[in-house]
């Protein structure tokens, strides 16, 4: 093994308790021929900037990042913006701009006060200024940014390609494509508009389509031979799509063998919370990995896992609050990307890691 490999997997086995030992070569990872795993703006590089907003995505392409990645809401005139949430009183400005929209909905089966995406037409969405959602982030930016557009990400993606002589990867997501259907918005027609408008439309691409609901990516499967995503959560947690029609799967069930054979007929990856990789404990210790990444990749399905974020309280404690250490922990299992909110770490992470292999 060379001393650099040795290195990095001397690091990892320091930093992770016995329980978490890294097999010697995980399926798809350190081979030399094989790729690097991408790093994926999540938000933009939202550690720095309010979340969905050119600056961020900007920053992170400046970074270095392989994909920006945009959580798409419609607007109640169809357009499709960047929000993690159509619920937008936390992002924005709208309470102080518009109090009197204020109401309660039903979003995914729960009711949710707020101010609401959908509600609002483009032109009125273009008055909001984002802010910093996360009271511990610096708040030094709010007010200074507008809501984006996806056809203002794609532009701006199209613009930093011709600049810096790179590919900027599109990584968006369809939020709530059951809830937006029902209510006469859906989601997957508009994207697949702007992507076919710009030239996003071969199977070699560069975006991936993502989604929490396996209906919306077979809705998309229909529409365009672009990459698809299927987001996992939490293990007993149902789709919303599935919970709605009555199916009784969870995402559990989906990251068995069958469940990932199932998923393979309508994507091309899977992306899952990093606790689906290596389970918490608790107490916050780590667990031993699961199979998921071997399993994936068996199945012909990459692994894009997330979410990564520099600061301590999102470590678990074997990581000794050095969010290095973690990056390297899942480089060494084999997953294919990470989404993280501080890309320039993922990257220099990945630096190293190359560098070991």
């Amino acid at each position: 093994m060379p001393a650099r490999a040795f290195l990095v997997r001397l690091a990892v086995s320091l930093l992770l308790p016995a329980a978490l030992a890294v097999p010697e070569r995980p399926a798809m990872a350190q081979q030399p021929d094989t790729p690097l795993p991408v790093v994926i703006g999540h938000r933009g590089a939202c550690g720095y900037r309010p979340e969905h907003t050119l600056a961020s995505y900007e920053l992170a392409i400046d970074m270095g990042a392989d994909f920006i990645e945009p959580d798409l809401v419609p607007t109640r005139d169809g357009a499709l913006i960047a929000r993690h949430e159509n619920e937008i009183s936390g992002t924005t400005d709208v309470a102080e701009a518009f109090p009197d929209r204020r109401t309660t909905k039903t979003i995914d089966g729960a009711p949710v006060t707020g101010f609401f995406t959908e509600d609002f037409t483009l032109a009125e969405i273009r008055t909001l200024r984002a802010r910093e959602r996360l009271p511990f982030r610096d708040h030094g930016f709010d007010g200074r940014f507008p809501v984006p557009t996806f056809e203002e990400i794609v532009a701006l993606a199209r613009r930093k390609e011709k600049e810096t002589g790179r590919v900027i990867g599109l990584y968006p997501e369809t939020k709530h494509p059951t809830y937006f259907r029902s209510i006469g918005l859906p989601l997957e027609p508009r994207l697949v508009e702007i992507l076919r408008r710009n030239g996003y439309d071969t199977p070699d691409a560069t975006v991936y389509v993502q989604s929490f609901e396996p209906g919306s990516l077979e809705a998309l499967r229909e529409l365009t031979p672009v990459p698809l995503v299927l987001l996992l959560g939490a293990p007993e947690k149902r789709p919303y799509d599935l919970a709605a029609s009555g199916d009784p799967r969870t995402y559990g069930d989906l990251t068995t063998p069958a469940g990932l054979a199932s998923v393979a007929r309508f994507a091309t990856g899977i992306g899952p919370d990093k606790r689906l990789v290596v389970p918490q404990n608790p107490d916050g210790s780590l667990c031993s990995p699961t199979s998921l990444v071997a399993d994936a990749h068996a199945a012909g399905l990459f692994v894009h896992a997330y979410t990564f974020r520099n600061e301590p309280r999102f470590l678990a404690p074997a990581y000794d609050g050095d969010p290095f250490k973690e990056y390297l922990s899942f480089y060494v299992l084999g997953v294919d990307g990470v989404f993280s909110d501080f890309p320039d770490t993922a990257l220099a992470a990945r630096t190293a890691f190359a560098k070991g292999r």
